[in-house]
């Protein structure tokens, strides 16, 4: 049976958690594309696309003789008029569709899929010879998110939060949040050369695209922070703290990395 995915695409608040991951990380994704070589005229695998931000970038890096495929176990939130086609495809039991590529990129995506290391390695596999795989994953089960707060109760309900997300919720619906920082020695045991792999990482103030994720955390997996023991009203302060600016939290390392097929 296949483990839940906590952010599931048909949530009310989906598309809304689409547009905030791009606003965090689309610019680092879109350096470690520009980092992986000419693209125009190659065939391009943007797999868990979510709601397209890259997949429109690879269009446009492609460019007019290239081709870009966004593929989504659910892909009701990709647009059909970007330039890309669009497939539903399934990474733990479909074949990668249409091999070879010349880039496969993959963010925020394995981490949440128990066979993550076997489904990388079919991807290396899939790739054109010479070409890239980009994975792209946050470092999350770390303590002490919290850097400036209103108050210390509020200080300590998010640590609460993050707690209960990194530790209970994440991993009972087979994620791991520490599969970033494993992802450089999995790219060599799946026999790709060139391994590299960059750090990022930024605080985010209440009212930034990355603080707003708190509130759209409460949304969607909000009955199991209640059966972890939050009440109502630290779901409701949670929300709003996700909007104050006096609230500033460390934002999660963003792991890219990046093998090559020889």
């Amino acid at each position: 049976m296949r483990a839940a995915y906590s952010f599931d695409n048909d949530a009310p608040d989906a598309a809304l958690r689409h547009e905030l991951l791009a606003e965090i990380l689309d610019h680092v994704t879109f350096d470690r594309l520009g980092a992986a070589g000419d693209l125009r005229g190659r065939r391009c695998l943007e797999a868990g696309a979510g709601g397209g931000s890259v997949a429109r970038r690879l269009v446009a890096l492609s460019g007019p003789g290239g081709r870009v495929l966004a593929t989504d176990l659910n892909p009701r939130h990709l647009p059909h008029d970007q330039g890309y086609e669009v497939s539903r495809h399934d990474l733990t039991g479909d074949p990668v569709p249409d091999p070879p590529w010349d880039l496969i990129h993959a963010r925020l995506v394995l981490a949440h899929i128990p066979e993550r290391e076997r489904i990388l390695a079919r991807l290396a596999d899939a790739l054109a010879p010479g070409g890239v795989l980009l994975i792209e994953e946050w470092l999350s089960a770390y303590p002490d998110v919290v850097l400036d707060a209103p108050d210390a109760a509020a200080a300590e309900l998010v640590e609460r939060y993050h707690r209960t997300v990194v530790e209970r919720l994440l991993p009972a619906n087979g994620a791991d949040p520490a599969w970033a920082a494993r992802v450089h020695a999995a790219m060599i045991d799946a026999g790709l050369t060139g391994v590299r792999t960059t750090i990022h990482a930024e605080s985010w103030a209440g009212g930034t695209a990355g603080a707003r994720l708190i509130a759209v955390n409460v949304a969607q997996v909000g009955d199991g922070l209640r059966d972890a023991g939050f009440t109502d009203a630290e779901l409701d302060r949670l929300t709003a703290l996700a909007a104050d600016p006096r609230l500033v939290v460390r934002g999660h390392l963003t792991y890219s990395t990046t093998g090559r097929r020889g």
